[in-house]
C-alpha cells in the first residue's frame, strides 16, 4: 500500500548535467550527491512535494515530467535505470 507521502510527490527527470541548477532546499534529495542516477549515468531525478513546485524548475532544459509517483515507479524498473543482473 501507498502512504499518502509518496501519492502526493511530483517527479522530475534531469540530465546530471544541469544539477548545479537545483535548489536542494526546494526538493525532497539532500544534495547533489544523494541524487539516484541512471545506469549509464547521464540522467538523475528530483521529488517534491505537490503544490510547491519548485522555482529553479523553469531554468531546467532536459526536464522530463512531471511524473506521478506509480508513474516513477514504472519509469525505475526499467532498463535505463535498473542494471541487468548476470547469472
Amino acid at each position: 500500500m501507498l502512504t499518502q507521502p509518496a501519492l502526493n510527490r511530483i517527479f522530475i527527470i534531469l540530465n546530471v548535467s544541469e544539477i548545479s541548477k537545483v535548489d536542494f532546499n526546494q526538493v525532497e534529495e539532500t544534495d547533489a550527491t544523494t541524487v539516484r542516477k541512471s545506469v549509464d549515468g547521464t540522467k538523475t531525478f528530483i521529488k517534491y512535494e505537490s503544490g510547491s513546485t519548485p522555482t529553479f524548475l523553469g531554468s531546467l532544459t532536459t526536464k522530463e515530467g512531471p511524473y506521478t509517483y506509480p508513474q516513477m515507479l514504472n519509469i525505475l524498473n526499467g532498463s535505463d535505470w535498473v542494471k541487468p543482473v548476470n547469472i
